[in-house]
């Protein structure tokens, strides 16, 4: 449910019409004038503009503004890359750290979990697929494991089972790793979530409270909505005990816990076409079941929303522990964990910044890690993985990042329908 207002006013005129009569037997003139010419046949009125579906990425975009009219969403390639195509020769890490194809031909490669037994299980969003990459006989193999789905973008992995999450609904394949093969159908365990598809998406994590997290996207670029929408929930493993732990998100696509100090973070991408440098992606902090984020009614945590922000103040909301850029599409995130990285990188963030399209100079498109103070506010954010924006044209997006059990990362891309991997210390001969 959309709720907006706009003022209203009243116009008040008064028309005086005063009809004279001199002479009930006045003369006609001897000559009468001429007849007026017919009038000009009005002019056809502008067509209208083609109504926008509601929820629709370009409701709000300037009219009349053309370099705002070149700036719309950026359909990926139909089909993934082939291996041999994909940019991992462009792409920049830092010194000692190398970058490889993990695997390819996932088309729409988005969301990532692991297995038990190592199978790196991958979402998508605009495909009807979740795949899995198994290892076998010391090579890698990519395998449908289920489709007939819808907006599948959402995997977790405990104790066996596969937690997936569609447009509306979270279901689950118990043993998965066992019937890689010939994988049962998925098991619905959750259907209490909107259809709707802008923001429709879902992530799920599963915390350290064994509990599963779920986020519900504003359904529009800058909405008022119902109490359903804007928000994270957590629930029982089996779908049951939903509660609502944080509000005013207006779209995270990725969120993990602090290994120090269980809090859970998560990005939050702002709102469209306020201007090209403002709002800031956002970096944010949970303390307390039930906090407010801000959106819609303030931004970045510090700027009051034009249309909504009147009658609050920013103060009302918990604030940001860190901003991500402006448009930059901070997406997947996870608290490095491992030991195979750098001392330095130890409880870091790693964060996926898919990159803007509604930014005529386009920004994101990369990987950063984000260091963070005693306090958990961020420290300091630097370039991790480069040279997906190349020329102010994607060769590459990143969605996902994942730890793997080796302490190597893996980073996945939606553009090419590809995993990579990240590793550190001197190259060694991978599995294909």
């Amino acid at each position: 449910m959309i709720i907006c207002s706009s003022p209203r006013s009243l116009l008040l005129a008064g028309a005086f019409i005063g009809v004279f009569t001199y002479g009930a037997a006045a003369q006609q003139p001897a000559n009468p004038p001429a007849a007026a010419p017919p009038a000009a046949a009005p002019a056809p009125a502008p067509a209208a503009a083609p109504a926008l579906p509601p929820g629709s990425a370009l409701i709000g975009r300037p009219v009349g503004n053309e370099a705002a009219a070149k700036l719309a969403p950026i359909a990926p390639p139909p089909i993934a890359a082939a291996a041999d195509k994909l940019p991992t020769a462009k792409l920049k890490v830092p010194a000692g750290f190398n970058i490889e194809v993990y695997a390819a031909g996932m088309a729409n490669a988005r969301s990532l979990a692991e297995g038990d037994k190592g199978t790196v299980f991958v979402g998508s969003r605009l495909v009807d697929k979740v795949y899995a990459i198994a290892n076998k006989d010391g090579k890698r193999e990519v395998k449908v494991l289920a489709s007939g789905l819808y907006r599948p973008n959402g995997v977790a992995f405990k104790n066996g089972t596969l937690y997936i999450a569609e447009l509306s609904k979270v279901s689950k394949i118990d043993k998965v790793e066992d019937n890689l093969d010939n994988s049962p159908k998925p098991t619905m365990i959750y259907d209490n979530l909107p259809k709707d598809e802008a923001h429709g998406w879902k992530y799920i994590a599963i915390g350290p409270d064994n509990k599963l997290y779920i986020q519900v996207g504003q359904p529009g670029n800058n909405v008022l909505h119902d109490d359903a929408h804007g928000q994270i929930r957590r629930m029982n493993l089996d779908g049951s005990g939903a509660e609502v732990i944080a509000r005013g998100v207006r779209m995270t696509v990725g969120f993990d816990w602090n290994p120090q100090t269980k809090q859970l973070y998560f990005t939050d991408n702002g709102r469209d076409w306020m201007s090209e440098d403002v709002p800031e992606d956002e970096l944010n902090r949970i303390t307390k079941v039930g906090e407010h984020f801000g959106a819609p009614y303030c931004l970045q945590g510090n700027i009051p929303d034009p249309e909504f922000g009147w009658g609050h103040s920013c103060s009302e909301f918990t604030a940001p522990v860190g901003l991500m850029g402006p448009h930059a599409g901070a997406l997947g995130m996870r608290f490095y964990t491992g030991n195979m990285f750098p001392k330095g990188y130890k409880n870091a963030i790693i964060v996926a910044r898919h990159g803007s399209w509604n930014r005529s100079k386009k920004f994101g498109g990369d990987v950063v890690v984000v260091k963070l103070n005693k306090d958990g506010t961020v420290k300091s954010t630097e370039p991790f993985i480069t040279g997906f924006l190349e020329n102010n044209s994607y060769i590459g997006r990143p969605v996902d990042v994942m730890q793997m059990k080796d302490g190597s990362m893996l980073v996945s891309d939606d553009w090419n329908g590809a995993v990579y991997r990240v590793t550190y210390g001197k190259p060694k001969v991978a599995a294909k």
